[in-house]
């Protein structure tokens, strides 16, 4: 079934148009470059999700990601470079190093007559969706870049909130509550997964808001409100046409995975986008000639790599499977077991790590070759156990009001764990930020040929815009 699936996939992507794209999807993983999509290429082959759908389009490029002042780029600047075709200098949303307003692949769209819909995992205003709407020299003005959202006159929203700045008084172009504002404009709101499914063709503007901040992580199993591939379907649904649309969907939790170095946490968000990217394949199977797929990622995060040094040449990435929550959840159940009992022992917590990482403390319970392959030693033990104790004493110190926001001391349990994981599954982490390494651009359908060979990631919205005359 996958053969057949992944024959269909590439003979799409070979599609050739005579006229312009009148479908296109924009796929971005925030944080995400090759390491990430090649480490959960094999980790979804192992754990039977398959090869990824978002590796399998046709046409590949490496994508330069540097920012107008600075070889590391910022997910604002990457998203200005991806959605307008300038370089942007960090911070910037839609605004040129002279102060020009750009105008975005999006914007280009909607002038066009095309629908457009943006959705992501993260707040709606942070500043990988903001980049297609928002002109603002700054990516924390939230309620500014609000305004922009409603002003930008787009069809279709979805995913997290305006963080607590929904009705933020104090700022100088105060209009009143979006929401209220954005009902006022024509928008209907839908808060939950059964409202959202409720939203028919005709339903107006429609805007997603199911968190004020980002969603759940995917490893973390939250339900209760729409994936990203639930949002491009409903996009879909709602923005099909004889005019055609213009989607962009961010993966936008893989960057705060990687940020946090959790590997298992990062390969669950992947997947989770690539079932996004699936749903956009399957519409291009339907309509070839006429729909573009572009993948990409706005830059690399944590500077993931496939090996550890203490493995020798061993990658087994399998093993991240046993992660069964990510490492901030976790740490906040730690966090609150300490808080109801500040005497818990470093022995009374070793089932959960047990439950939860996969980390095996008695080599008498090393049965087989993959829990001998976790079986922890002496060493990291004592890891274990003095990160454990820094955790107590952290909160022992909150208890006594003599610290606040440490994060040199606090959680450290929780990041030790997922740590030993990734060295046992051979993932190698250089840094806890953002990287110069460029990123993996793929795509398939009406005109992906012109998105190969080594690109600036402002082709990417240069190329789109031609494409769209």
């Amino acid at each position: 079934m996958r053969f057949h699936l992944l024959l269909g996939l590439l003979a799409v992507s070979a599609a050739v148009c005579a006229e312009a794209p009148k479908y296109v999807f924009v796929f971005i993983g925030d944080g995400m470059s090759m390491p990430q999509r090649m480490t959960t290429e094999e980790f979804a082959r192992l754990s039977g999700y398959g090869p990824l759908a978002m590796n399998a389009l046709r046409y590949q490029s490496s994508t330069r990601t540097r920012s107008a002042n600075a070889i590391v780029t910022d997910s604002a600047a990457a998203a200005t470079a991806i959605a307008c075709g300038e370089k942007a200098n960090n911070g910037a949303l839609g605004v040129a190093p002279d102060g020009r307003h750009l105008e975005s692949v999006a914007e280009f769209a909607k002038k066009r007559g095309m629908k457009v819909g943006i959705m992501t995992t993260v707040p709606i205003v942070h500043a990988t969706p903001a980049g297609f709407y928002a002109h603002r020299p700054n990516r924390g003005d939230s309620y500014g870049i609000a305004l922009d959202l409603l002003a930008s006159k787009f069809d279709f929203f979805a995913g997290g909130g305006v963080y607590d700045k929904y009705d933020d008084k104090s700022h100088a172009e105060y209009r009143g509550n979006i929401f209220k504002l954005a009902e006022r404009d024509g928008f209907t709101i839908a808060r939950d997964k059964a409202s959202f499914a409720a939203l028919k063709p005709g339903c107006g503007r429609a805007w997603g808001v199911f968190s004020d901040y980002g969603l759940a992580f995917a490893i973390d199993g939250e339900e209760t409100y729409p994936d990203l591939a639930a949002m491009v379907s409903k996009a879909v649904e709602l923005l099909e046409g004889p005019d055609g649309f213009f989607i962009m969907a961010e993966g936008g939790e893989v960057d705060h995975c990687a940020h946090a170095n959790d590997a298992a946490a990062v390969l669950r968000e992947i997947i989770s986008m690539d079932a996004a990217v699936k749903v956009a394949v399957k519409f291009m199977e339907r309509h070839p000639a006429e729909t573009l797929v572009i993948v990409t990622g706005d830059h690399e995060t944590g500077g993931m790599a496939m090996g550890f040094a203490g493995l020798g040449y061993k990658f087994q990435v399998g093993l991240l499977a046993n992660q069964k929550c990510s490492a901030e959840v976790f740490s906040k159940r730690i966090a609150n077991m300490l808080k109801q009992n500040i005497n818990l022992t470093f022995d009374e917590v070793k089932p959960l790590v047990e439950e939860n990482f996969g980390l095996v403390f008695d080599a008498a319970k090393a049965t087989t070759e993959e829990m001998k392959q976790l079986r922890l030693n002496a060493a990291e033990v004592k890891e274990l156990e003095k990160a454990f104790k820094q955790d107590v004493e952290f909160v022992r110190a909150r208890q006594r009001e003599t610290t606040k926001h440490d994060v040199q001391r606090r959680r450290q349990f929780a990041a030790t764990c997922r740590r030993i994981l990734s060295n046992h599954a051979g993932v190698g982490w250089s840094s806890g930020a953002h990287t110069a390494l460029p990123t993996m651009t793929t795509a398939g359908g009406c005109g992906a040929e012109n998105f190969t060979g080594f690109l600036e990631n402002t082709d990417i919205a240069v190329r789109l815009k031609a494409l769209l005359k």
